[in-house]
């Protein structure tokens, strides 16, 4: 029997509406299922699933119904006050892109950094520089300071190490909907090649044309919870009759 790529039991989160931060450190000692706070609420409860090796699956619903939460769940970045995730082999997160890069090093060096803190053996970064340099289209600000690079700069080069990782789970939370045409068509023509190879997909997404390409099986999260498991046009005709969009 093949073991899920990703299996998501009973899963929950909850954030605090007035203080920043979702939990202090006295919270998460006090035990996972103490009773909740007047100022907190429920970003995602309840949720269970479990996607197999080499699945692509689109997640679909409206801002602030727990898409991007579920996501950072995925990929360890929140910890879930009930449930659990299971992952079968390591993530390769496209999600917040540009978090974690150094302003004041050099775009060498971050690519260094950030391979490096993803997993990355130094022998295997120097091998794969110059083709994550390539992809990120900055062969000539190679010594240039991270803080220095325009923001569709910064976009390449991240996109460019992440895809460069060779985790079989693959994450992503609307990065291709920045850049410009030219380097999204690349990025897709990346992602096609990745999936082709086997990878597992979690996509996060509101641009239908995209979930179309790229997902065959759709969640859709409504009310905090997930409502629909289900083939991806099933899915999104639900979504667009509870949001009272008409479709042909």
């Amino acid at each position: 029997m093949i073991e899920p790529a990703i299996e998501v039991r009973d899963l929950g989160v909850r954030f605090r509406r007035n203080r920043r931060g979702r939990r202090s450190i006295k919270d998460l000692f006090a035990g996972a299922r103490r009773r909740s706070r007047p100022d907190e609420f429920w970003a995602l409860r309840d949720v269970s699933f479990t996607v197999q090796p080499g699945e692509s699956i689109g997640v679909v619903g409206r801002n602030g119904q727990g898409k991007s939460t579920l996501l950072k769940l995925v990929a360890g970045v929140l910890l879930p006050d009930e449930g659990r995730v299971f992952l079968n082999g390591g993530v390769a997160p496209l999600i917040e892109i540009t978090g974690g890069f150094v302003g004041d090093l050099s775009v060498r060096d971050n690519i260094r950094l950030m391979a490096g803190l993803h997993g990355m053996a130094r022998s295997e970064v120097d091998r794969r520089f110059d083709g994550i340099v390539e992809f990120a289209e900055l062969a000539g600000f190679v010594e240039t300071p991270y803080k220095h690079l325009s923001s569709g700069m910064k976009v390449r080069l991240a996109f460019s190490v992440v895809a460069e990782l060779e985790e079989p789970i693959l994450l992503v939370d609307e990065v291709l909907a920045v850049g410009d045409k030219a380097f999204r068509d690349k990025c897709y023509r990346r992602i096609d090649d990745l999936l082709g190879n086997g990878r597992t997909l979690f996509f996060v997404s509101h641009n239908e044309k995209d979930l179309r390409r790229f997902c065959h099986r759709g969640l859709y999260l409504d009310d905090h919870k997930l409502a629909m498991d289900a083939p991806l046009e099933d899915v999104i005709k639900r979504y667009h009759a509870d949001s009272g969009v008409a479709t042909d």
